[in-house]
């Protein structure tokens, strides 16, 4: 009997993967608080939105967000076009494979650069299809996973958890929008529609006959930091209730969510296991 109880207790535990503790608890509490009906917490289903980043917070980042590594990739196979990218940095270092040296030294302008002659010149259509195909089988330089395969079991059960009490998950990310929207419902349940990120700007077209989207180089919007709360009211239009980050890049994002009035939630994911991930961020004196 005592087995049989046991068992009962884990298979109704939403948050299996978490240790018991104050960070399971508090999600569990404000749960429970602003979904009873006549808590004086209690919150409408509409109004029960909840806004996460992505890299770092929903799957790995490092040693470079995975976007770099597919921006490392379409500049190989751009390459041949552009012989001039062996002596020029940062594509010089991404064609002899040093990923994190040509992030750490491309600064904003170089970075902006090579967003520009990798995410453009297409429709979005075929952005997206090159997304899907490359995901599909793209892996971790070191883990040798696929990179959909390295999302973090504790916040999957908390975006399960969420969305079965009436939430409306939202991820809200300095990556691109349109980098993210190709997978992040088979990854993390969480529908093309509800992804908010960085973006190109985009113009309409008919080509042959077609009515496309053309993904221009210029920078339409950039969804860190101060901008994230921006962000979220262009694309969702309510103040969150519950926020999710890692970084300093989601500061303003979480002091938004908690300057609203009634019960809210913030939550900063801690990475500090160096053997299974890495351990990383402010409070080990290494970059967020």
């Amino acid at each position: 009997t005592m087995v049989f109880t046991t068992t009962l207790a884990r298979a109704a535990d939403p948050l299996p993967s978490w240790n018991d503790g104050p960070a399971k608890q508090s999600i569990l509490t404000f749960v429970e608080k602003v979904t009873k009906p006549g808590s004086p917490d209690f919150v409408p289903v509409p109004e029960r939105i909840a806004v996460y980043d992505n890299d770092g917070t929903l799957w790995s980042e490092q040693p470079v967000p995975v976007q770099f590594y597919f921006v490392a990739d379409r500049v190989k196979a751009l390459a041949p076009s552009h012989p001039e990218w062996k002596t020029k940095e940062p594509f010089a270092s991404l064609l002899k494979g040093d990923v994190k040296k040509a992030l750490e030294t491309s600064g904003d302008h170089g970075l902006m650069e090579l967003f520009m002659v990798t995410h453009t010149g297409m429709t979005t259509d075929e952005f997206a299809q090159m997304v899907k195909e490359w995901i599909a089988t793209a892996k971790h330089p070191q883990t040798s996973k696929r990179f959909v395969d390295m999302t973090y079991q504790p916040m999957l059960e908390v975006l399960a958890y969420m969305k079965a009490n009436g939430f409306k998950n939202f991820i809200v990310s300095g990556g691109g929008i349109e980098f993210m929207r190709p997978w992040t419902e088979a990854a993390y349940g969480i529908p093309p529609e509800q992804v908010i990120g960085s973006s190109m700007k985009t113009k309409f077209e008919l080509r042959n006959g077609q009515a496309v989207l053309v993904r221009l180089p210029a920078l339409n919007f950039n969804d860190d930091k101060a901008d994230k709360p921006v962000g979220i009211n262009q694309h969702i239009g309510r103040r969150p209730i519950a926020a999710f980050g890692n970084s300093v890049g989601d500061q303003q994002m979480l002091e938004y969510t908690h300057s609203g009035s009634a019960a809210r939630f913030e939550l900063l994911v801690l990475h500090d296991d160096a053997k299974r991930e890495f351990a990383y961020g402010p409070a080990r004196g290494l970059p967020d």
